[in-house]
Protein backbone atom coordinates (compact mmCIF):
# COMPACT_ATOMS: atom_id res chain seq x y z
CA UNK A 1 0.00 0.00 0.00
CA UNK A 2 1.36 3.85 -0.91
CA UNK A 3 1.24 5.76 2.01
CA UNK A 4 1.83 9.08 0.33
CA UNK A 5 -1.32 8.12 -2.02
CA UNK A 6 -3.56 7.78 1.16
CA UNK A 7 -1.65 10.36 3.15
CA UNK A 8 -5.40 12.85 3.04
CA UNK A 9 -7.05 9.18 4.28
CA UNK A 10 -5.16 8.97 7.10
CA UNK A 11 -4.75 12.39 8.12
CA UNK A 12 -9.20 12.51 7.91
CA UNK A 13 -8.86 9.22 10.39
CA UNK A 14 -6.06 11.14 12.71
CA UNK A 15 -8.30 13.72 13.24
CA UNK A 16 -11.72 11.93 13.43
CA UNK A 17 -9.96 10.15 16.48
CA UNK A 18 -8.06 12.64 18.08
CA UNK A 19 -11.82 14.68 18.40
CA UNK A 20 -13.50 11.80 19.26
CA UNK A 21 -11.19 11.27 21.67
CA UNK A 22 -11.42 14.73 23.69
CA UNK A 23 -14.92 13.77 24.16
CA UNK A 24 -14.50 10.53 25.93
CA UNK A 25 -11.95 11.98 28.41
CA UNK A 26 -13.04 15.13 28.77
CA UNK A 27 -14.70 15.51 32.33
CA UNK A 28 -18.47 15.92 32.76
CA UNK A 29 -19.43 19.66 32.06
CA UNK A 30 -21.73 20.88 35.48
CA UNK A 31 -25.18 21.60 35.33
CA UNK A 32 -25.88 25.77 33.32
CA UNK A 33 -26.19 28.03 36.72
CA UNK A 34 -28.11 30.84 36.21
CA UNK A 35 -27.31 33.95 37.96
CA UNK A 36 -30.64 35.87 39.57
CA UNK A 37 -30.26 39.36 38.49
CA UNK A 38 -31.59 40.32 42.11
CA UNK A 39 -28.44 39.24 43.07
CA UNK A 40 -25.36 42.26 43.94
CA UNK A 41 -21.71 40.66 44.34
CA UNK A 42 -19.34 42.43 45.79
CA UNK A 43 -15.73 42.29 44.47
CA UNK A 44 -13.10 40.22 46.24
CA UNK A 45 -10.93 42.52 48.41
CA UNK A 46 -7.58 40.42 47.17
CA UNK A 47 -8.71 41.77 43.85
CA UNK A 48 -8.30 45.36 42.35
CA UNK A 49 -10.75 47.16 40.93
CA UNK A 50 -11.22 46.71 36.66
CA UNK A 51 -9.00 49.45 34.59
CA UNK A 52 -11.12 51.29 32.21
CA UNK A 53 -9.80 53.17 28.85
CA UNK A 54 -11.19 56.20 27.34
CA UNK A 55 -10.05 57.10 24.11
CA UNK A 56 -10.71 60.72 23.26
CA UNK A 57 -10.76 61.41 19.83
CA UNK A 58 -11.89 64.00 17.50
CA UNK A 59 -14.32 63.05 14.64
CA UNK A 60 -13.14 63.12 10.37
CA UNK A 61 -14.99 65.84 8.96
CA UNK A 62 -16.90 65.38 5.54
CA UNK A 63 -13.86 66.10 3.64
CA UNK A 64 -11.59 63.35 5.39
CA UNK A 65 -13.84 60.93 5.52
CA UNK A 66 -14.59 61.26 1.38
CA UNK A 67 -10.68 61.29 1.17
CA UNK A 68 -10.47 57.94 2.86
CA UNK A 69 -13.49 56.26 1.13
Amino acid sequence: MNVAKNMEVIAVAAAILLGASCYVIAPAAPALQVASSTATLAAPANKAAMQVVVVKAKRLTALEKARFA
